[in-house]
């Protein structure tokens, strides 16, 4: 997430871990997402204590933990392994929290740190770590709540016209699919209302730290994580890629993994300044 607002205003930060909290919350009381709380406390503390490590190891400083905070509670969260499986809750933090210190360029990490560690665990051992897939239910006063409440987050951050340009574009581009696989509308709309979408919308394609500068560039951006999102959906559709193939397994993870990253890179290798001026402004 970005650095702390310097006698500008609250920390984006605080108003992101706020919405996780509240995400955390009902999910857990609603839908029981969190599963035992052993895993939980296991990727918040492994998340916490490879913040501190690894921050006085490399820049001898005591680092603010809510970005660990909330990359742990996503871990947390979206984590859904096979019975008996403990071992992504650890690796999965640990790995967020490294890509934030190992895989930079020019003083920026490049992926989003949580969305960097499920995809890598998905793509190393597709066969004992899943995400958690089912919808907040018909409970329409637990998605409003969400919403609403993330709306004010993303709109606090001036990072709004993400969240509701991916929503647009994921309703249509779900339209296109139907065309052609036969789905009714209603569900293939359906997994924006789950947690994963949730997560990914308010938290993941609006960090901060791995957004492009520009509100036009951003906007570009966004469009297309949104098309490669639909590419991977459609081969899956008309089995291109098979069903076990971790891209089947959460297409808009893998569409940021791979867009935002180049974007961010193509920013960073070709427009540095307008980077640090954003993140200052942050």
């Amino acid at each position: 997430m970005s650095q702390p607002n310097k006698g500008k205003g609250l920390d984006p930060r605080i108003l992101s871990s706020s919405l996780l909290t509240l995400v955390l919350l009902i999910g857990q009381w609603q839908f029981q997402i969190l599963g035992d709380y052993q895993r939980w406390a296991l990727a918040l503390s492994v998340s916490f204590a490879s913040e501190i490590a690894l921050s006085l190891w490399l820049r001898r400083s005591f680092p603010n933990l809510l970005s660990a905070y909330i990359s742990g509670n996503s871990i947390a969260i979206l984590l859904k392994p096979a019975a008996g499986v403990w071992w992504p809750f650890w690796v999965g933090a640990l790995l967020s929290i490294l890509s934030k210190y190992v895989l930079t360029w020019r003083g920026n990490h490049v992926w989003n740190p949580t969305n960097f560690a499920m995809c890598m665990m998905m793509l190393l051992a597709p066969a004992q770590v899943t995400l958690l897939s089912h919808e907040w239910g018909n409970t329409w006063w637990t998605i409003g709540v969400i919403w609403a409440v993330g709306l004010l987050v993303v709109v606090r951050a001036r990072v709004w016209h993400l969240t509701l340009s991916y929503v647009a574009l994921f309703v249509l581009l779900a339209w296109f699919r139907t065309l052609f696989n036969g789905v009714p509308l209603r569900a293939e709309i359906a997994p924006v209302t789950g947690a994963m979408y949730t997560l990914f919308m308010l938290f993941m394609i609006t960090d901060p730290r791995t957004v492009v500068p520009g509100r036009a560039r951003q906007l570009w951006v966004v469009a297309a994580i949104a098309l490669v999102e639909c590419a991977i959906r459609m081969a899956r559709d008309f089995d291109l890629i098979a069903s076990d193939n971790p891209l089947s397994f959460a297409p808009p993870m893998y569409a940021l993994f791979i867009v935002g990253s180049l974007a961010m890179f193509h920013h960073l290798q070709f427009r540095p300044g307008e980077q640090k001026a954003a993140r200052a402004a942050t």
